[in-house]
């Protein structure tokens, strides 16, 4: 072995020192901890009563449904919540799932903010996607809707979705709609100013403001994430033709869990929305909505309780494989508060009481099955996860007080 001279022996002597030290301090420096996320999901018809609640308060065998479901010590039932307001609206109290904003059903109606969207500020400033929306089919609108009570259309088709997030872009049409926007930015200061002058804005002063922040913001994130690059996943989407509605829907809960995997977005809603005639999954075919309208008829709940089962399998697996990504301090799932739920109590008779829902994931000491003595408004369960995501607020829609559900 060739031996070190004096003067290079002295050089990695001064040197040691440095890289100990260097060695010490990144021995001593925290990890990152992992973001908290949130998922909102509304399975728009509902459940079968009799098939998704136990007889018996805790026992999970006596629920054909959620006996399926796995990680027990991961999720919760709340049952007895409700949206005050809602006794005829019908399939529109849809509209207000996220908002609880009452009587969607009435002309008039202008909804609220929904929940998702007061969180964005708060949590959604560090992703390239500030929060997605996703629903089953194109019909302009889904869970999400912005501070003007105006819908957040969603994204529903899986492979645009794909290439969404992790996809290579035309970057030239990308900076020619950046430069599009740039002109529109620029007409609407123009117009407030003339507007000002003339004195004929009226009450239109703050939209103008409003509308001009929002695009600002859009255009300098979308100016910073034009310069990085997306991430890269090894993923095939689920084809089935058979079933194409079961394969949507596992699609869309893969999708969900790579963004989140990624740290593409921190916030996602979906809507599983009904859909006009037939939908095949395994064991069974017919139309979701028709079904669902089944009048205590076995005929019609055998295929129903197929469709919903095959959703809550879905479900299952979304939960299992977040549960396996490993981060800082615990998984996905830990750091990913997933509230499943819906708008119905019972679809085949309209009726908004006794709402489903399953709160999963977020690191929370979860008390499995909460029956409350009484009903109470979905928007507390709400009102807590704002507070327990840092925002200072009182209230949320029609809250009437945090209940701490979700235990410690």
């Amino acid at each position: 072995m060739k031996s070190l001279s004096r003067k290079a022996f002295l050089r990695c002597g001064a040197a040691l020192p440095l890289a100990l030290r260097a060695l010490s301090l990144k021995a001593d420096t925290p990890p990152t901890p992992a973001p908290r996320r949130l998922v909102f999901i509304c399975n728009s018809l509902g459940f079968y009563q009799p098939y998704f609640y136990p007889k018996h308060r805790g026992d999970w065998s006596s629920s054909p449904y959620l006996k399926a479901l796995q990680l027990p010590s991961k999720w919760s039932l709340i049952e007895n919540l409700f949206h005050p307001g809602m006794e005829t609206s019908n399939h529109d109290s849809e509209k207000s799932f996220l908002t609880g904003k009452p009587h969607p059903e009435s002309a008039h109606f202008v909804n609220g903010i929904s929940l998702d969207q007061l969180l964005v500020p708060h949590m959604g400033g560090h992703t390239r996607f500030p929060n997605l929306s996703f629903s089953i089919y194109d019909r302009g609108w889904g869970c999400s809707w912005n501070e003007r009570g105006s819908a957040i259309a969603p994204m529903h088709d899986e492979s645009a979705i794909f290439q969404s997030l992790f996809g290579q872009e035309d970057l030239s049409t990308r900076r020619q709609q950046m430069e599009e926007d740039q002109a529109i930015l620029k007409r609407l200061k123009q117009e407030l100013n003339q507007r000002s002058q003339e004195g004929s804005l009226g009450g239109q002063r703050e939209t103008y403001i409003r509308v001009m922040q929002e695009l600002e913001n859009r255009l300098r994130r979308e100016t910073f994430w034009l310069q990085t690059r997306k991430p890269s996943v090894d993923h095939q989407l689920i084809q089935d033709p058979d079933h194409a509605f079961s394969a949507k829907v596992g699609n869309l809960f893969d999708l969900m869990r790579l963004a989140l995997q990624t740290d593409s977005t921190r916030i996602i809603t979906l809507s599983l929305d009904w859909v006009y005639g037939a939908i095949r999954v395994p064991g069974a075919a017919g139309g979701w909505h028709t079904l669902s309208h089944h009048g205590g008829k076995e005929s019609l709940i055998h295929p129903l309780s197929r469709i919903e089962a095959d959703i809550l399998r879905h479900f299952n697996r979304f939960l299992v494989e977040m549960d396996q990504v490993e981060e800082t301090g615990g998984s996905l799932l830990d750091h990913t508060t997933v509230v499943f739920g819906s708008n119905f109590e019972d679809a085949s008779n309209h009726t908004c009481h006794r709402l489903p829902v399953i709160v999963a994931g977020g690191g929370y000491r979860h008390p499995q099955h909460t029956v409350l003595e009484k009903p109470a408004p979905l928007c507390n369960l709400y009102l807590e996860l704002l507070q327990r995501h840092g925002m200072e607020v009182g209230q949320f829609g029609t809250s009437d007080g945090n209940m701490n559900l979700l235990g410690s």
